[in-house]
This record gives structure tokens, C-alpha cells and sequence, in this order.
């Protein structure tokens, strides 16, 4: 079978040149038919914009740079429409190539609606103070192909995944998620709903850039805001909403909300400052929703 295939990059701030290079080595390897798009989502920082312009040179690689800020769903939106293969494949800018043989372990899958490669968390010890790697590496066991195919619609993620075109187009990204967080978690909704099969296969991206503490506690807030927007359209979808609706009836929320309103301060400097038990932030987390 000729397999022909879109894969597309979106960014804000993210140097990828070396990403769609690795991409692009692959494609060529296997006498593929393909394009590479990245689409910059009104990027600030000139020098990385500058650097990424650069993939132009290549062939088969387009950068397509958006004036102002649309969003992490339009701009994936944005992208399925300016592609012009069948099949499109997204990878997220951050996301390091860990595999030689990644492009071809999507393409033996065969015939399948969506495919969701997964992440795997890289780093090492050396970033045991760092916040978010300590969160990932700790969530990473729950993530493996098996687990995620025993919840396929709750477990989708967006950073690596395979979608047949027609179906994206049908079934766009919602553009109300305009901030961080759960666009991924509501599109894996949309696709249930539609009784669209989603296949979790064991091909993942490496996850190895981790912000420092300060701003990853910032980007949990501001998922959280996400969350309670939508959070009657995510009931089943959430664990910090499955773990309210569980505490409800203990009448415990209360409690958690005037804890938090007297000691959130305090856990939120420990968590920006030190390793402390990941405990804490999902308390921090709790409090920090039921206070919005």
C-alpha cells in the first residue's frame, strides 16, 4: 500500500528544527510521500522564530507563522485544513524523536481511525527538584499502551497521534479551549461520542524539557480555570473531578476549601521551592479548583 502522509507541527516558542529534521530522515528513509508543517501560533520570541524559518529550506516542510495567539485547538484545526495528504500526523514541538523506527511502527499498524502513539518521560535523576518531571515520571507507569487502551477515550493525548483527515475535518478540535489544559481530554470525548475507534500503540515521543517549578505550578492554575469551565462537559473524564464528585458526600470539600484559602500560599511556595511529596500537590491542586 502507498502510504502518503501529513505530519504537522504545531509550536509557540518551541525551537523544532531539530525535531522535523529527525521527522524528515525517517520519512525519506522509507521512500515515503509526505509533508512536515509547522504552525507557529504567535510566537514571541524572535530568535526561535528565526531558527524555525529555517526548515523551509528542506523539501516536502512549510512553516506557517499565525499573526497573533488562536489557541492549542485552532491552531491543530488550522493545520488539518491546510494539509493535503490522508492521514496527518501530530507531534507537538517540545516532543524528542527516541526511536529510528517511529514513523515506520505508525505505518504497520494498518487500516485504523485514530492511533495514539503515547510519551515516554526522559531525564534522570539529576531534575529530582524539578516539579513536573517528578509528576510525569511518577504518572508514566499509568500511561503505557496497555493501560491507556483500557480507558482509550479518557487516556488520549494529543502530543503524538494519528487521525485520518476526513475524520478531523468532521470532527474538529472545540476552539472554546483556547488556554492550557483538556482540549486533548474533550477531542478523546468528541471521538467517543462519534463512536470513532481509538488504537493505543506503544510509539512514543520522548518527553525531556520540563519547565522549572514556578511556571509548571503557573500552567497547572491555569489548566485548572480550564477545567472548571468546561467541568460539567468533562464529568467522567477528569481524575480531580472524579476524586470531588468522590468527596462530596464525605463533606469534605469545605474543608479542603478552607484549607486552602489558610495554607495555599504556604503550599505553593514549598511546591515552587523544594521536592516535596507529590501529596501535596494534588492537594494544592484540589484546593486551588474548588477555590475558582
Amino acid at each position: 500500500m502507498h502510504y502518503e502522509l501529513s505530519i504537522l507541527v504545531p509550536t509557540y516558542n518551541d525551537r523544532c528544527k531539530q525535531l522535523v529534521g529527525e521527522l524528515r530522515q525517517q520519512a525519506e528513509a522509507v521512500h515515503l510521500t509526505y509533508e512536515i508543517m509547522v504552525a507557529d501560533d504567535g510566537s514571541t520570541d524572535t530568535e526561535v522564530i528565526r531558527e524555525n524559518k529555517e526548515i523551509c529550506q528542506w523539501e516536502h516542510c512549510r512553516y506557517l507563522q499565525q499573526p497573533k495567539n488562536i489557541g492549542r485547538a485552532a491552531i491543530r484545526n488550522f493545520l488539518a485544513q491546510q494539509a493535503q495528504y490522508d492521514q496527518l500526523l501530530f507531534i507537538d514541538s517540545d516532543m524528542t524523536m527516541i526511536r529510528n523506527d517511529f514513523i515506520v511502527r505508525y505505518l504497520s499498524v494498518g487500516d485504523a481511525d485514530v492511533i495514539d502513539g503515547g510519551v515516554a518521560i526522559g531525564g534522570n535523576a539529576t531534575l529530582n527538584k524539578n516539579l513536573r518531571y517528578r509528576y510525569e515520571k511518577a504518572a508514566e507507569q499509568e500511561h503505557t499502551a496497555k493501560k491507556r487502551q483500557q480507558k482509550p477515550y479518557s487516556d488520549f493525548h494529543t502530543a503524538n497521534f494519528l487521525i485520518r483527515r476526513e475524520l478531523m475535518l468532521a470532527h474538529p478540535f472545540d476552539e472554546r479551549f483556547r488556554y492550557y489544559g483538556y482540549e486533548d481530554v474533550f477531542f478523546g470525548k468528541q471521538l467517543r461520542t462519534a463512536h470513532i475507534a481509538i488504537t493505543h500503540i506503544d510509539n512514543p515521543m520522548g518527553f525531556c524539557t520540563f519547565e522549572d517549578n514556578a511556571s509548571f505550578v503557573s500552567k497547572s492554575e491555569e489548566g485548572l480555570r480550564t477545567l472548571h469551565q468546561f467541568q460539567s462537559e468533562l464529568q467522567g473524564f477528569s481524575h480531580l473531578l472524579d476524586a470531588v464528585n468522590k468527596l462530596r458526600p464525605w463533606g469534605l470539600l469545605p474543608v479542603i476549601r478552607l484549607w486552602h484559602r489558610l495554607f495555599g500560599n504556604i503550599e505553593r511556595r514549598l511546591l515552587i521551592d523544594k521536592p516535596v511529596p507529590l501529596p501535596l500537590f494534588t492537594l494544592y491542586r484540589l484546593g486551588y479548583f474548588l477555590n475558582i
